[in-house]
């Protein structure tokens, strides 16, 4: 054996290597011609790939002598048409060589493509032409994938010695072969992964969507969170100078914390939908609202039989207060960020009164329990109700716990169960304080809250402005919920308005002034 040849061997060996470590598709596509070039001293190549239409997309393109670089890395894109692996009776195309090697999964080795006869190089020869250039030796390889499908082809043009235009060897075909064999190994192991990984993007988007059309009172919401999330991921890891300059993120740790956005509310499938769809604070199969206006009609009945003979505007008058104690309760009912202290009188002083039912029996006007959920301090769930809810968090983790994740998914569990957690330590499933947190974590928590507080499609809340929904997140950042460096990124670098002008209504874009919004340290 030749030194040459054992020097080709080691060459085709570490090109091997190197397709084997190749991870960005573009990049082995790219590499996969430039290294069968060098190989065989090719003056130009052409790769395809096999689309699902049955036909070869022009993928790369390169040719030395007329300084050609098309497509994989290259900027400027290929503009030729696909060629037709089947003709439209569904017959093979047999006239085309590079059809002809994906047909049938021979290698066509061509001395001058001028005097071949079997191939027809009418658009090859029209190009020569048109460029003043002479395609003359041509070697087209099919690349099969491990079930013996056709990947694409690979072929090079005019390999050169000593500057001239010579055939394809024995050698250099064996060897452009031996490429194409690795190449393809390379090329299905990468589609096998890409397959799976779209598998299980669309399998995580499935719960999310699941999850959200579980319950119409969560909206879109698992489907925006991990919108917000990349846009903070994505200018805190662009950032050159300030806190997050060193911050730095791949590509697959992209994907990681996408893939745990998508899941950070997984365990909500095991939440009861009453307690999902809980609007009001009296909702439990009904809104129990409505027995509170019955009583109250019944109260306002009352008063005006104890008062006999009484003028017509007390009885008016009578009516209009129990009503108007109606539409308190009902405003009380509907929740919000927090109780006044009034209302909260309001709600004893009515409990503390009683009314005659239609069987002639005394009973209270407010039950305990209708009492403690009027009283609910923000939002509509009463305590327990909460805490069952706030299971979910945990559940979620416990559920990502039980999947195999590969390495590259390992923090999927950590980042989505940390969205509930906050700075000081008082959030929840772990009690997790800053410091115990991933900055992924965190931001999950910060896309977590904005979503909720700006979302326009819950049927049972109005959509908050921008500026309501920001000065809430400035409140929360001042009170140790939420990481305070990725809350002035946010507000800083407008990542709401970003987010704004694609999801929210347009009578919430309201005007933003960054100095008076609560808890905003920046510029």
């Amino acid at each position: 054996m030749s030194f040459d040849l054992l020097a080709k061997i080691e060459q085709l060996n570490k090109i091997g290597i190197a397709l084997s470590a190749q991870r960005d598709t573009t990049e082995l596509l790219e590499k996969i011609l430039c290294s069968a070039k060098e190989l065989t001293h090719a003056e130009g190549g052409l790769l395809y790939l096999t689309t699902q239409q049955d036909s070869l997309s022009f993928n790369v393109i390169q040719n030395d002598s007329l300084n050609i670089k098309l497509g994989g890395t290259q900027k400027e894109k290929i503009s030729f048409s696909a060629i037709p692996i089947k003709l439209k009776n569904g017959e093979q195309n047999l006239s085309s060589v590079v059809a002809f090697a994906a047909n049938c999964g021979k290698t066509v080795n061509i001395k001058d493509i001028y005097t071949s006869q079997k191939f027809d190089f009418k658009a090859v020869m029209a190009f020569d032409k048109s460029t003043n250039y002479r395609t003359q030796s041509m070697l087209t390889i099919p690349l099969k994938g491990i079930d013996g499908e056709c990947l694409g082809v690979l072929q090079l043009i005019n390999a050169k010695e000593k500057g001239n235009v010579i055939p394809f060897s024995t050698e250099a075909e064996s060897l452009a072969r031996s490429l194409a064999s690795q190449a393809s190994i390379a090329l299905s192991n990468k589609k096998l992964v890409d397959e799976h990984k779209i598998l299980f993007e669309s399998f995580s988007k499935l719960i999310a969507d699941t999850i959200d059309k579980k319950s119409p009172h969560t909206g879109a919401h698992c489907q925006r969170v991990p919108i917000i999330t990349m846009m903070l991921a994505k200018k805190a890891a662009a950032m050159e100078t300030g806190i997050f300059a060193n911050f730095t993120f791949s590509e697959n740790d992209f994907f990681e914390l996408e893939t745990a956005a998508w899941l950070h509310d997984c365990g909500k499938l095991t939440t009861p939908e009453h307690i999902m769809d809980k609007a009001t604070k009296l909702q439990t199969v009904f809104d129990r609202i409505a027995l509170i206006e019955t009583r109250l009609n019944l109260k306002a009945y009352e008063e005006v039989v104890k008062r006999n003979n009484i003028p017509e505007e007390s009885v008016t008058e009578c009516r209009e207060t129990y009503q108007a104690a109606y539409k308190r309760l009902q405003q009380i009912n509907m929740g919000g960020e927090s109780l006044s202290d009034e209302d909260a009188n309001y709600i004893k002083v009515l409990g503390s009164q009683s009314y005659v039912d239609l069987n002639g029996q005394t009973a209270p006007l407010l039950s305990e329990d209708e009492i403690d959920n009027l009283s609910i301090q923000r939002g509509t769930l009463n305590e327990a109700e909460r805490t069952k809810i706030q299971e979910h968090a945990l559940v979620s983790i416990n559920m990502l716990n039980q999947l195999p994740f590969p390495k590259e998914l390992q923090r999927v569990s950590e980042y989505a169960g940390g969205h509930h957690e906050q700075m000081d330590g008082k959030g929840y499933p772990n009690g997790l304080t800053r410091e115990e947190l991933s900055i992924p974590a965190r931001m999950m928590g910060i896309a977590d809250i904005f979503e909720a507080l700006s979302s326009g499609d819950r049927p049972y809340k109005d959509a908050k402005t921008l500026s309501e929904s920001l000065k809430i997140l400035g409140h929360l950042k001042e009170e140790g919920h939420i990481d305070p460096d990725l809350f002035n990124l946010f507000i800083e670098e407008k990542i709401y308005l970003d987010y704004a002008e694609q999801y929210l209504k347009e009578y919430q874009l309201d005007e933003i002034i960054h100095a008076n919004i609560p808890g905003y340290e920046g510029k």
